[in-house]
């Protein structure tokens, strides 16, 4: 069990023929508990700032499973609207030699019309891309941000703290 300043203070030694002077003694012992004292607080406020940084670092890796989501939703979503506009387009093309003489009209409407709906999925992909880049970048601004220089600069003792302990915390 560690010392507590405490029982640094309540200490008393025996006393032995030409033995230490009591007042150097007392004295040291004083400057013992003040140092140790030190050390505790600071060993709690270290403990309470490591709990923080844990609780920061697991709401970034929040953001970060977030964003890789979306990612792979938007992936997915253009590829579905990309093979939908090319079935699309196929079975209006062989509609059209079907009836070329009779529908040639319907067709050149019909084509107009499909341009138009690519233009705008053009324009609203491109729009999707600009909002997607500067969500990104607002986030990569976020984890470059100086709130990061503090966490590399520390050094913390595993037999402290657990990072799996915290972790079960901030889940529970």
């Amino acid at each position: 069990m560690p010392l507590t300043p405490l029982d640094i203070h309540n200490k008393e030694f025996t006393r032995g023929f030409r033995g230490y002077d009591e007042d150097e003694v007392n004295e040291f012992l004083d400057q013992v508990i003040k140092d140790y004292e030190l050390v505790i607080r600071e060993k709690k406020e270290l403990k309470e700032k490591v709990d923080q940084l844990n609780e920061k670092l697991g709401h970034f890796s929040n953001i970060e499973e977030t964003l890789n989501k979306s990612i792979l939703i938007a992936q997915e979503t253009a590829e579905e609207v990309k093979g939908n506009a090319n079935k699309e387009s196929k079975l209006i093309i062989k509609e059209a030699e079907k009836n070329a003489d009779r529908i040639i009209n319907e067709a050149l409407q019909k084509s107009r019309r499909i341009s138009i709906e690519v233009e705008e999925l053009k324009k609203q992909a491109k729009v999707f891309r600009t909002r997607l880049k500067m969500l990104v970048e607002a986030q990569l601004e976020m984890v470059e941000s100086n709130d990061w220089d503090g966490l590399f600069e520390m050094d913390i003792d595993a037999d402290d703290v657990s990072l799996k302990e915290v972790y079960e915390e901030n889940n529970e």
